[in-house]
C-alpha cells in the first residue's frame, strides 16, 4: 500500500510541476500589475489536502518547489513559492480541520495568505514596509484566483472519488 502512496502522490507532483510550467507559459494577466498568477499547481495541493492530508500535501508542494526552482527558477523564487507556500498550506489545513468552509473557501484562503507570504518576504528583502499596501491589489487577486481554483479542485475531487489509493 506504501508504494502506491508514494507512486500517486509521484504523479501527482509531477503533474503539479507541469501545471506550473504551463503557467508560466502563459501571458501575465495583468501586465500592470507584476506578480499576479492563477496558481495552477495548487488544484493538485487542494486535492492532496482533502485525499491524502496535510503531510502528503507538504510532501507533494515540497517536490514541486525544488524541480521548479532546479528547472525554471532561483534562489530568490524559491524563498518566495516557499514561505508562500509555507504559510498557505498551514492555514489551508487550519480551516480544513475547523469543517467550517467548503474546498472553495480553504483554497480562497490559501491563496490569498501565499500572496500575504510573499508580500513579507519582500518587504523583508526590499527593507520597506510600504510594499504591503501591494497586498491590497494580491488579497483581490488571490480571491479570485483561489474561487477559479477551488472550484477546479473540487472538480477534481468529485471526479476522483471512486479512485482508491
Amino acid at each position: 500500500m506504501k508504494t502506491k502512496k508514494i507512486t500517486f502522490l509521484g504523479l501527482c507532483a509531477s503533474v503539479a510541476l507541469i501545471l506550473s510550467y504551463l503557467e508560466s507559459l502563459l501571458p501575465p494577466l495583468f501586465s500592470a500589475v507584476p506578480g499576479i498568477k492563477m496558481g495552477l499547481a495548487n488544484i493538485i495541493i487542494i486535492f492532496i489536502l482533502y485525499r491524502q492530508g496535510v503531510k502528503s500535501a507538504a510532501a507533494v508542494s515540497v517536490v514541486r518547489l525544488a524541480a521548479v526552482t532546479l528547472l525554471f527558477g532561483n534562489m530568490m523564487t524559491l524563498l518566495y513559492s516557499a514561505v508562500g507556500a509555507l504559510i498557505s498550506l498551514a492555514l489551508m489545513a487550519l480551516f480544513k480541520k475547523l469543517d467550517f468552509f467548503s474546498t472553495v473557501g480553504v483554497s480562497i484562503i490559501g491563496g490569498v495568505s501565499h500572496n500575504l507570504g510573499q508580500v513579507l518576504v519582500a518587504m523583508v528583502v526590499m527593507n520597506t514596509a510600504e510594499i504591503g499596501y501591494y497586498m491590497l491589489v494580491l488579497a483581490v487577486s488571490g480571491t479570485v484566483a483561489g474561487i477559479l481554483i477551488g472550484i477546479a479542485g473540487s472538480a477534481l475531487l468529485h471526479g476522483m472519488r471512486k479512485v482508491s489509493v
